[in-house]
C-alpha cells in the first residue's frame, strides 16, 4: 500500500464530501485515541485548522491520558477544543433508568449509553453551529460490530471508515514522519501511537480483549476473506486459527445490519492505483 496516496485520497474525498454537502466546518469528538487523532489530522489537512472543531467528552471511566493526549493533539493541530463532561448526564440517566425499571444500568447497556450521550453532545454542537459531524470509526471494528448504534455509528462521513486498524496506525506514523521531514511538529502524540486502544466505557477495558482477537490477526483474516476472497479453509491453510476465522466471519455476517447504519467512507482496498 502506498501510504501517501491513501492519505491524499482520504483527505481529498473528505474535502469534496463536505463541500458537496454544503458545509464549511467540521466537528469531531476527540477521545485521545488513534482513530479520532487521525481523522482530526485529515480534517485539518482538508479544511484548515480554523474550520475544524474538537470536543472532548470525558466520562466516568476516562483516563487522564485520554484528556491530555486529546489536548496535545488539538494544540499540535491548532484547533479549538471544548470539553463537555458526560459524567453528570450519564449518572442522571442511570438514575432515571433505575427509577423507571427498578434495575441498575449495567453491562453493555451502560457502556452504550455513554457512547450515545457523547453523540448527543457532538450533534448538539453540529446543530447549533452548522458543523458537519465526522465519524471516527474504522473498517476493522465495523466488520466486527464493535461499535454502538446511534453512538459510534453517528456522523455524516467516515474518513477512515474503509481503513483497517493496523493501517490506521501506519497512516498515523506516516503523517507524523511527513511532518518531521518538513520541520513541523508531528500532529499525533507519541502516546496515542503506543498505548493500548480502549473505548474506556468500563474499568480496565481494552478493545482487543473485548473483541477477543488482536487487531493484527483480525485485519489479516478480514483482508484474506474480504479482499482476497478466500474461503475459511484457505485462510486456515494460510496459517490462521480456525477458531478465530470462524469467530471473525460469524461476527462479520451477523453485524451486516450495523454496517448498513455506518456513514459513507472512502474506499481504499479496491483501488489498485493505491498499491505500493
Amino acid at each position: 500500500m502506498d501510504l501517501a496516496k491513501v492519505y491524499e485520497r482520504c483527505v481529498s474525498e473528505l474535502e469534496r464530501f463536505i463541500s458537496d454537502a454544503g458545509f464549511h466546518d467540521a466537528v469531531i469528538g476527540l477521545s485521545g485515541g488513534i482513530d479520532s487523532s487521525l481523522v482530526a489530522t485529515m480534517a485539518v489537512d482538508a479544511l484548515g485548522s480554523s474550520r475544524v472543531h474538537g470536543v472532548l467528552l470525558p466520562g466516568p471511566y476516562s483516563s487522564d491520558h485520554s484528556v491530555t493526549d486529546a489536548l496535545e493533539l488539538a494544540c499540535a493541530l491548532r484547533i479549538e477544543a471544548e470539553t463537555i463532561s458526560i459524567v453528570e448526564p450519564y449518572y442522571a440517566f442511570a438514575a432515571a433508568y433505575k427509577a423507571g425499571t427498578g434495575r441498575d444500568l449495567v453491562g453493555v447497556a451502560a457502556e452504550n449509553s455513554q457512547a450515545r450521550l457523547r453523540m448527543m453532545c457532538i450533534m448538539a454542537l453540529s446543530n447549533e453551529h452548522g458543523w458537519m459531524m465526522l465519524n471516527t470509526g474504522n473498517r476493522s471494528e465495523a466488520a466486527m460490530g464493535y461499535s454502538t448504534l446511534y453512538g459510534d455509528t453517528a456522523g455524516a462521513y467516515a474518513p477512515i471508515g474503509g481503513i483497517y486498524k493496523t493501517d490506521v496506525y501506519a497512516l498515523s506514523e506516516w503523517r507524523n514522519s511527513l511532518a518531521r521531514s518538513e520541520g513541523e511538529r508531528p500532529p499525533i502524540p507519541s502516546n496515542v501511537l503506543t498505548k493500548a486502544p480502549s473505548a474506556e466505557l468500563s474499568a480496565d477495558q481494552s478493545d482487543e480483549s473485548s473483541m477477543g482477537i488482536t487487531y493484527a490477526d483480525l485485519d489479516a483474516i478480514l483482508s484474506l476473506y474480504l479482499e482476497g476472497g478466500l474461503s475459511p479453509d484457505e485462510i486456515e491453510r494460510a496459517g490462521h486459527s480456525r477458531g478465530l476465522i470462524d469467530m471473525v466471519i460469524g461476527r462479520y455476517n451477523a453485524n451486516a445490519f450495523k454496517r448498513a447504519m455506518e456513514p459513507p467512507f472512502t474506499s481504499i482496498y479496491d483501488q489498485g492505483d493505491l498499491d505500493g
